[in-house]
């Protein structure tokens, strides 16, 4: 597991981050730093970390390496038995799902901040499990940076150095990639834990009106689902995907609707749409609704799942 959590020139290690919340750890003592996020960023630019306005392909960079090598896709980083590290990284501003805009690397993963980090100056506090997770973006001292000049401001891109190299950061925001991110354009991380956002260009929340990723009362809703059928906006979902453990990992299983079905899991699911899902046979029992995918649904304090009820 990594142990890494970081400001600009020191390291200070956090509690494991639970994959619920994947919050910070409190039961160790977080060390802060005087060092500024541009701090950070002068002592990458000393180990030759070098910026390039366009994309990798207009730089002729090696679209096989960097961001493009497979082992930097978010499931592969995830697996990885060390941090991943990159000889080049693509920031771009685009749009993914919903979000618009949105920051995309090299291969249009999208990448996210987490609201339990800091940005002045800039502080990681997502290691051991987290970061597993939810894999930060990690340049090398002697890498390449290739940004979106027209949306995306260089005084904006900065790092904090962890595990030998260099996280990189948006208007001091640390950023991570998200292990259940399979595709391009793919923002399953949205939202997670009511902490996990896609990160804006300026380093705001992505998705959120004012970047503030709250309702007006303060609260926010967990993944998942919200535990009755109001306030929901999402259609009748058709169909859902089950998998027996966390973070999608299998086995899995699907299910088209209508009406209610038979299912057998505990971990997680992948839905379109809203639909319910109950701790016993038939749609009776206990009783929850889902309108997202869902990560963890243990963490959640829900399960096993016995069935699901699609709309008739």
């Amino acid at each position: 597991m990594f142990r890494i959590r970081t400001t600009a020139f020191a390291a200070a290690t956090a509690g494991i981050l639970l994959l619920s919340a994947c919050g910070g750890g409190g039961n160790e003592d977080k060390a802060a730093s005087s060092e500024s996020a541009a701090n950070g960023q002068n002592a990458a630019a000393a180990n030759d970390v070098s910026f390039k306005e366009g994309t990798a392909q207009e730089n002729n960079a090696d679209l096989g390496k960097g961001d493009g090598a497979p082992e930097a896709a978010p499931a592969r980083a995830a697996k990885a038995d060390k941090p991943v590290i990159r000889s080049w990284v693509q920031l771009t501003s685009g749009r993914a799902g919903a979000l618009d805009p949105v920051v995309v690397n090299g291969k249009g993963f999208t990448l996210y901040r987490f609201d339990e980090d800091e940005a002045d100056p800039s502080v990681s506090n997502c290691s051991g499990d987290c970061a597993k997770t939810w894999p930060p973006l990690l340049v090398a001292g002697n890498g390449r940076v290739f940004f979106d000049s027209a949306n995306i401001e260089r005084s904006d891109i900065g790092f904090l150095k962890r595990d030998g190299a260099f996280q990189v950061t948006l208007a001091g925001w640390p950023v991570y990639l998200f292990s259940g991110d399979t595709k391009a354009g793919d923002t399953k991380g949205q939202g997670v834990g009511g902490t996990w956002f896609g990160v804006t260009p300026d380093g705001q929340r992505a998705g959120q009106e004012g970047g503030a990723g709250q309702e007006e009362d303060g609260s926010a809703q967990a993944p998942g689902g919200s535990g009755d059928d109001s306030g929901s906006s999402a259609s009748p979902a058709e169909s859902a995907t089950f998998f027996d453990g966390p973070n999608f990992a299998d086995p899995a299983e699907g299910l088209r609707g209508p009406g209610c079905k038979p299912v057998r899991f505990r971990g997680s699911v992948q839905i379109l749409g809203t639909a319910k899902i109950w701790d016993g046979d038939d749609c009776t029992g206990r009783s929850m609704t889902v309108d997202k995918d869902v990560l963890d649904l243990e963490a959640l304090g829900f399960g096993p799942v016995r069935s699901i009820r699609f709309a008739d």
